[in-house]
């Protein structure tokens, strides 16, 4: 069993997929969705979640990414983007899937290309979207990580993004 699907425990920090950083706060017996089970709740800034104990609510969360692997992540963001479509659509479902995995190397590859792309095109609301998500879903990692303001980690995701284009 790989370090990504091993059981979570109380206390643990953990990202979900869709919302981000968050916490296991406690375990719970709930009927949801007409379904009774064990979930996870996890507690992510403002809003409690319930995730199944199973395989397939698992697959929602992981944990942080540990520190030794950014140095792989910082070389990715200060590579060059690779291209984005220039048909919004196309953009849009090749971003949805470079982000299915829900890692934080999709999720640096789409800050990476988004940005990339917005220096030569007007991005629509939908790009602006996904990468101020995207940006914030990797700081709030970045930050818990490596035990950095996320005002630094912001500072230093910047200097990255401009290697890029070098």
């Amino acid at each position: 069993m790989n370090e990504q699907n091993k059981s979570f425990q109380v206390g643990d920090q953990v990202i979900h997929w869709v919302y981000g950083l968050g916490e296991i706060v406690r375990l719970d017996e709930k009927k949801l969705a007409g379904r009774s089970g064990r979930y996870y709740v996890v507690q992510i800034r403002d809003l409690t979640i319930w995730v199944p104990l199973d395989e397939a609510g698992e697959h929602y969360l992981r944990f942080p990414t540990p520190a030794k692997d950014f140095q792989k992540l910082f070389l990715l963001l200060a590579s060059p983007g690779e291209p984005l479509e220039t048909d919004r659509y196309k953009r849009k479902t090749q971003v949805a899937e470079l982000l299915k995995d829900g890692t934080l190397e999709s999720i640096c590859r789409v800050v990476r290309d988004l940005a990339a792309y917005k220096r030569h095109h007007k991005i629509n609301d939908n790009d602006n979207a996904i990468l101020e998500r995207a940006r914030n879903f990797l700081l709030s990692e970045w930050s818990v990580a490596l035990a950095v303001p996320v005002q630094q980690a912001e500072h230093q995701l910047k200097g990255l993004l401009e290697e890029s284009v070098l």
